[in-house]
């Protein structure tokens, strides 16, 4: 039974697609969704997989194709035809790829513009009254560029923000501080459907701060502040990692982002509040305590490597 060529190839044109729709959608490499911005760009993840997908099979499918139908017969020692080229295809193979190029250029500067990547104001990179000139300028549209010094801003998302955190890297490490508290933590704690803002900076060398789940990366610089601005969707614990090398134990700097219900941030605000003051009053109280001549004994003595039992024999 002869198929005619064409039926051969809107057959194969067909499977070819729906087998790119159905692994752009279902490939399963990307963590689960934990933010509001997390779907827009598994959007275009998946939009990027199929493209690959089918380039994949039609340029692999082209070459196992033409193994078998060009191979070289046996006994057969002459030359191949003398091609020069193929113009028509030349351009083809040409404009689509950049077509598909020009595409997801734009959709990225959507995803990314939507996520607030272009907000100016989430930047502090240049003095507040040049960033009030711009947005003048351009008449409250967020476009994070300066006219003056042709730099675009530090920072992702919306400056509005409900909850402030300010972030220190250092080797190897995440610090957190919470103004409004002065709860200070090695994790980061945040309440559910919030719009979280980091205000961030690094003690040392360039880190980058990045929780998966979030579909989130920043770069923290030396002497330059950052903004990382999310909203968390999804209760649970989140591992956050430093993605830029740091040094010899950069693989250990990791911590945890915990989204938790409101009543569950709170509580934990309030232990630590009562935790830190007790600490400082602890500390104070020790500072402004009266030293008596045992209690000198005591501290010098531990610097020097006395133990007790050691200074009881010289009582005696």
């Amino acid at each position: 039974m002869n198929i005619p060529g064409n039926i051969i190839t809107l057959i194969a044109g067909i499977l070819l697609t729906l087998i790119s729709l159905w692994y752009g959608q279902n490939h399963g490499l990307m963590p689960i969704e934990a933010s509001q911005g997390a779907a827009e760009v598994d959007d275009l993840f998946n939009l990027m997989m199929t493209i690959a997908t089918g380039l994949f099979l039609i340029v692999q499918g082209v070459l196992v194709y033409s193994i078998f139908k060009f191979r070289r017969q046996k006994g057969d020692k002459t030359d191949g035809p003398g091609i020069e080229g193929n113009v028509p295809l030349e351009i083809v193979w040409t404009a689509i790829p950049t077509v598909i190029v020009f595409i997801l250029a734009l959709y990225s500067f959507e995803v990314y513009n939507n996520l607030g990547g272009l907000d100016s104001e989430t930047s502090r990179d240049f003095p507040q009254e040049e960033m009030q000139m711009a947005d003048n300028q351009n008449q409250g549209k967020m476009v994070a560029f300066n006219p003056h010094q042709g730099h675009l801003s530090l920072g992702i998302g919306n400056a509005n923000a409900d909850i402030e955190v300010d972030v220190n890297g250092i080797q190897y490490a995440w610090i957190f501080t919470y103004p409004d508290s002065g709860v200070v933590s090695g994790e980061l704690h945040v309440p559910i459907n919030k719009q979280i803002k980091l205000n961030m900076k690094a003690g040392d060398v360039i880190h980058a701060f990045w929780v998966p789940q979030l579909r989130l990366k920043q770069d923290v610089l030396p002497g330059r502040e950052s903004t990382f601005a999310f909203n968390a969707n999804r209760i649970g614990d989140y591992p956050i990692i430093c993605a830029e090398l740091c040094g010899a134990y950069h693989g250990g700097m990791k911590t945890t982002l915990h989204v938790e219900s409101e009543e569950d941030y709170q509580k934990w605000i309030q232990e630590n509040t009562f935790a830190s003051a007790q600490e400082k009053a602890d500390t104070m109280a020790m500072i402004t305590k009266p030293m008596t001549k045992e209690s000198r004994l005591e501290m010098h003595s531990h610097h020097l490597g006395v133990n007790s039992e050691t200074l009881a024999q010289l009582h005696r």
